[in-house]
């Protein structure tokens, strides 16, 4: 890891639950230029667990007790998604900056709330799409902009697999839990189809936003057979792109992501693995001018951590963004509405006509 900077940004994590423990407390202690500054959760015995076992400096059971705090700089949001919006509006007020867990929100009216209290704060706000921070599809976005011209054609894919939670178990610490958990008060898994576009779909489509822009409108079909849930997507860009995207989950195959974009100066191809071999996305750039594929070779395959560093830039150094922002979070929850709203009615959907949740 890069030594420690002397300026760093001093984070404060709250949730101590999945997440947390499997990326964000690590990313943090591991960041050249931030540090894990305190821990927050009500249950006592997971907190303090966690703050011996990740060294944080601080330990709070109350969230305004932790936002209070003057030496904390930012938040990292690390909590189920239905308590995303508010933690994240409570932070701003405090006249922190807030680094939120993706999806941003679950509903659409939700988030231009929180889009409204971002603004109003002058607070730097990114949401987790931490795949904005793969050297992979860097590359791929590099190439895009700089030397691809007209962008025809994107295709992407986002297939998580059967055989996906034995390999996590296996490459992930060992997650802990507590009874005093504070948990939503409808259990997120309850309806399959809602959790698997919220983890996963939110995931495809800011991929898919990432290299080919804004998306006028969806029209999605959804098949629920066999024990596996598959949508396909047809996405007007308003760039004039075709676009297709394709989610499923419980494929029985390899964990497949990946996509293939054409363009009037060349071509990409990429493979991206499961985000927890922490392994970059494997891709193929084509140049017509040269008639050659060049692979960028991505060692650093930490993205939770090259996140929370871009995210500190940010702040520390006045530097662009390099990840998702509000704008980015609330138009990936409108496209999951859209599309659900037109698997749903078998017609195209427009995501400014996209109201409620998904």
């Amino acid at each position: 890891m890069p030594a420690k900077q002397e300026r760093r940004l001093r984070v404060g994590v709250l949730g101590a639950g999945q997440i947390a423990q499997a990326a964000h407390f690590e990313a943090c202690t591991k960041a050249a230029n931030a540090d894990l500054y305190a821990i927050c959760d009500v249950a006592d015995d997971l907190r303090e667990r966690m703050v011996i076992t990740h060294g944080a400096q601080k330990s709070y059971n109350d969230y305004d007790k932790m936002l209070a705090d003057p030496d904390l700089d930012a938040v990292i949001i690390a909590t189920a998604d239905a308590f995303h919006v508010p933690a994240s509006i409570r932070a701003l007020e405090a006249g922190k900056h807030v680094l939120c867990e993706k999806p941003v929100g679950v509903t659409v009216e939700e988030c231009v709330d929180l889009k409204s209290a971002v603004e109003k704060s002058g607070k730097t706000f990114q949401v987790g799409h931490m795949k904005r921070f793969d050297a992979g599809l860097q590359a791929a976005k590099s190439f895009i902009r700089d030397e691809m011209g007209d962008l025809i054609a994107l295709k992407a894919w986002y297939c998580d697999n059967t055989h996906r939670y034995p390999m996590t178990d296996a490459v992930q610490p060992l997650i802990v839990t507590s009874a005093h958990a504070k948990r939503p008060s409808t259990n997120p898994k309850a309806d399959l189809r809602r959790y698997y576009m919220l983890a996963h779909g939110c995931h495809l489509i800011d991929t898919a936003r990432y290299f080919a822009g804004d998306i006028v409108s969806v029209n999605a079909r959804l098949s629920e057979r066999s024990g596996i849930w598959c949508w396909f997507i047809d996405v007007e860009f308003a760039s004039g792109t075709l676009g297709h995207l394709d989610l499923t989950v419980q494929v029985r195959m390899d964990w497949h992501e990946g996509f293939q974009i054409y363009g009037k100066n060349g071509s990409i191809l990429g493979k991206t693995y499961n985000p927890w071999y922490y392994k970059s996305s494997e891709v193929d750039i084509f140049r017509e001018a040269d008639g050659a594929t060049h692979r960028v070779l991505g060692a650093d395959g930490h993205f939770y951590r090259r996140q929370v560093e871009g995210f500190a830039r940010t702040i520390l150094d006045d530097a662009p963004m390099e990840g998702a922002d509000i704008n980015d979070g609330l138009a990936s929850v409108q496209a999951m509405v859209a599309i659900a709203r037109s698997v749903e009615s078998g017609k195209s959907v427009a995501l400014a006509d996209a109201t409620g949740g998904v």
